[in-house]
């Protein structure tokens, strides 16, 4: 019945899409971010029906149906014939099992290097349900992921010299399971992997501030940063990236960039700092803010993009690191 419901909604999803049913051929010219779709997306994984979508439950499933309908609907690329990668595992906090959970991925093959990969993510899961309240997860992390296909839009409409690798990851609340899995088991040689780019909680912020964590770790990036969000319409800050810092406040193996981190391939994720809503019931769609959410967004894109045409100095970099 979890998969029947994920499918219905999928092919629900496909079919508004594109009126026509068929696949819409890619813009020769830029391409600007469609914020009512910006906006529609984490409307709508943040409603009560998907039920908080936890792992291995209906709202899970139907989180997956909903990224790999919106994968479809742009015209990404599949490794399989479903978009997803399948995966067990148990939780070794709680000891809970979870039988069918499934990352989500599709690509973009690049012009110039179609054998290397920018690999951006952002996890669809979130806590599911609790003493009968549902935490939404609107910030946390449907936020992420409504970036993550606005990217993937983009990107269609402007393609990349490399290859980008767009990864809805499942799991991330129960320990970064879906990243750490994907490692493990990668699509593509990890060699090939330029880096990670990560979104994990980028539509909340009242001081109009995005952090770009990673550069403490991966310095050569932070010009390259500097240089794309110069004029940027938010604020872009870097640290919480430090061992020296207090618990808590070292982000770097916060999200899904962390396994990826723990690989030697060096990642930016981008996020806002925790707000009274982080794993509330109140992290709902009615307080983003999301005028901040859309500038966030595509200063992110801005910098993928900075990252993709100069993907050969982060190679250079890299190999010294």
């Amino acid at each position: 019945m979890k998969l029947f419901s994920a499918f219905i909604i999928l092919l629900l999803f496909i079919s508004g899409c594109n009126e026509t049913g068929t696949q819409q051929t890619p813009a020769e010219h830029n391409h600007e971010v469609d914020q009512e779709q910006l906006l529609r997306d984490i409307r709508i994984l943040s409603e009560d029906y998907f039920e908080g979508r936890k792992p291995d439950t209906r709202g899970g499933f139907l989180g997956q149906g909903y990224v790999i309908g919106r994968f479809s609907g742009i015209g990404l690329n599949s490794f399989t014939t479903t978009f997803t990668q399948p995966f067990e595992f148990i939780n070794q906090r709680s000891g809970e099992e979870f039988n069918h959970a499934a990352n989500v991925i599709g690509y973009i093959e690049g012009t110039v290097n179609p054998e290397e990969y920018i690999v951006v993510t952002a996890h669809f899961d979130h806590l599911g349900t609790r003493n009968g309240e549902i935490f939404n997860g609107a910030d946390d992390n449907a936020s992420g992921v409504g970036g993550l296909l606005a990217a993937a839009e983009w990107f269609m409409h402007n393609p990349p010299q490399n290859s980008i690798i767009f990864i809805g990851f499942d799991a991330e609340e129960q320990g970064l399971q879906g990243a750490r899995y994907f490692i493990q088991n990668p699509v593509v040689p990890l060699e090939s992997i330029i880096m990670n780019v990560n979104l994990d909680m980028i539509s909340l912020n009242h001081d109009n501030e995005l952090y770009a964590v990673g550069t403490y770790h991966y310095p050569y990036l932070r010009p390259l940063i500097e240089e794309a969000t110069t004029g940027a319409p938010v604020s872009v800050l870097f640290g919480h990236d430090s061992p020296d810092l207090p618990a808590g406040e070292d982000w770097t193996m916060s999200s899904d960039h962390g396994p990826f981190h723990e690989a030697s391939i060096p990642f930016i994720y981008f996020g806002v700092e925790d707000h009274p809503y982080y794993h509330t019931a109140d992290d709902i769609f009615e307080n983003i803010t999301p005028e901040f959410y859309y500038n966030a967004v595509t200063t992110i894109i801005n910098v993928i993009s900075s990252f993709d045409e100069q993907s050969d100095q982060i190679k250079a970099e890299s190999e010294r690191f």
